[in-house]
């Protein structure tokens, strides 16, 4: 009799580089031209109808610049939107934020909007990246762009 093995471990990923989180590979995968997507802390309130790809596992971890590294090296964007609120509550992170949008090709000048208006668009994004972030206002809407 012929006995058939199938084995419940689960296979390493193929990937060499760059992220490795299925769902989030998923989303970047499916985003065109002027979509947009989200990086949050832990505390940002996201709409039920919105894709969530919570990576929060603990306060702090993984932290917000982390994931916005990670995602960058992944996402042609032409543009970013920041609360307003984060330059005097959190200005130590929007420098940091600042110098990674300056660094892209062409360079990114980030568009602030009153932390309201800022939710209020998570009704219209593609998907929200959940971070562990505990830091006020450590949120960014990404505006996708094309790499040609």
């Amino acid at each position: 009799m012929l006995a058939l093995h199938f084995s419940s471990s689960r296979k390493t990923t193929v990937k060499k580089a760059g992220l490795l989180n299925a769902p989030l590979n998923t989303l970047i995968a499916e985003l065109g031209h002027t979509d947009v997507i989200a990086i949050a802390d832990a505390g940002l309130p996201i709409p039920a109808h919105v894709p969530r790809i919570d990576l929060a596992i603990t306060p702090g971890f993984p932290d917000f610049l982390g994931v916005l590294d990670a995602m960058l090296a992944e996402l042609c964007i032409e543009g970013a939107t920041l609360a307003e609120e984060i330059t005097t509550r959190n200005a130590g992170l929007e420098r940091q934020l600042r110098q990674r949008l300056d660094r892209l090709t062409p360079a990114i000048t980030p568009v602030h909007l009153a932390h309201e208006h800022f939710k209020a668009r998570l009704q219209e994004v593609r998907g929200v990246v959940r971070t562990g972030e505990c830091t006020p206002y450590a949120n960014i809407l990404l505006h996708c762009g094309v790499p040609f």
